[in-house]
C-alpha cells in the first residue's frame, strides 16, 4: 500500500489529473476511507491513475500543433542550419522556410505518444523512497527522475518514428530543397545536419518541458491543488522544504 501511495501522487505530480479523475481513481481504489486495499487492488488503481494521468499529458503533444502551436516545445531551425534559412529569407522563400518549420514540428508530433508506455514503465520501477524525495525534491525533482531514468529508452523508440515521420510529413524533401538552394550559393560550407537525430533530441525536449511545466505549477501554486488528496500531499513538500 505504501508503495502505491508513493507511486500514485507522483503519477498526479507529474501529469496533472483533473480533481475529479482523482476522486475517481481514489474511490474507485479505497472503496471508502476505512481499510487498507488489497496489492491487486492497489495495482489496478494505479494503473487507472497512469492511464488518466499520462495520456493526459503526453495528448497535450501528439495532437497537430502540440509542438508548433506551443512557445515552449516548438522545434526551430538547427542551430547551423541558421544560416540557410537566412539566405533562403533573403531570396523571398518564406514559403519553404515556413515548411521546413512546420515539417520538423509535425514529425516530433508523431512521436510523442510513444512516451506513454515508457513512462508506464519507469514509474512501475520507482521506489517508495524515490517517490518521497521526488515530493519534497522541489522544482523540477519529479522531471529530472525521468529524464535520467526514461532518456535512453525514449531515444531509442523515438528515432525511427521521428524518421519515418520526416518522409511523410515532406520533412526530408523540404529539407534538401533548403539546402541544396544554400549549398549552391559560391564559396559556403555545405551543411549537413542528421535530421532525424535533430528532431528526436528537440522533441525529447518537449516532452520534459510540459511535465515540469505542470510538476512546478502544482508545487507552486496552491490553487492548482484541487482536491484534498493534493492539498495534503503538497502541504507536506511545503513542510518539508
Amino acid at each position: 500500500m505504501k508503495k502505491f501511495f508513493g507511486i500514485f501522487l507522483i503519477s498526479i505530480l507529474l501529469f496533472g489529473c483533473t480533481a475529479q479523475q482523482i476522486q475517481d481513481t481514489v474511490s474507485a481504489v479505497l472503496g471508502s476511507s476505512t481499510g487498507n486495499p488489497t496489492e491487486q487492488e492497489a495495482g489496478q488503481g494505479l494503473k487507472d491513475a497512469l492511464g488518466i494521468g499520462i495520456t493526459k499529458g503526453m495528448g497535450l503533444l501528439s495532437q497537430q500543433d502540440g509542438f508548433s502551436g506551443n512557445d515552449l516545445v516548438k522545434i526551430p531551425w538547427p542551430n547551423e542550419a541558421e544560416k540557410v534559412k537566412e539566405v533562403m529569407l533573403n531570396l523571398g522563400m518564406q514559403k519553404q522556410v515556413d515548411n521546413v518549420t512546420t515539417s520538423l514540428n509535425r514529425a516530433a508530433e508523431k512521436a510523442s505518444g510513444v512516451a506513454i508506455d515508457v513512462f508506464v514503465q519507469v514509474l512501475k520501477q520507482m521506489t517508495v523512497t524515490d517517490a518521497i524525495n521526488i515530493i519534497t525534491g522541489g522544482n523540477g525533482a519529479g522531471t529530472a527522475y525521468l529524464k535520467k531514468t526514461a532518456t535512453p529508452i525514449l531515444t531509442e523508440k523515438f528515432r525511427p518514428i521521428v524518421d519515418q515521420s520526416l518522409g511523410q510529413v515532406n520533412a526530408t524533401k523540404y529539407w534538401s530543397e533548403a539546402t541544396s538552394i544554400y549549398n549552391k550559393v559560391p564559396f559556403v560550407k555545405p551543411v549537413n545536419t542528421d535530421l532525424t537525430g535533430f528532431v528526436t533530441e528537440k522533441a525529447l525536449d518537449g516532452v520534459f518541458k510540459m511535465i515540469e511545466k505542470e510538476e512546478n505549477n502544482i508545487r507552486a501554486n496552491p490553487l492548482a491543488r484541487t482536491s484534498d488528496l493534493l492539498k495534503k500531499v503538497f502541504g507536506f513538500a511545503d513542510k518539508n522544504k
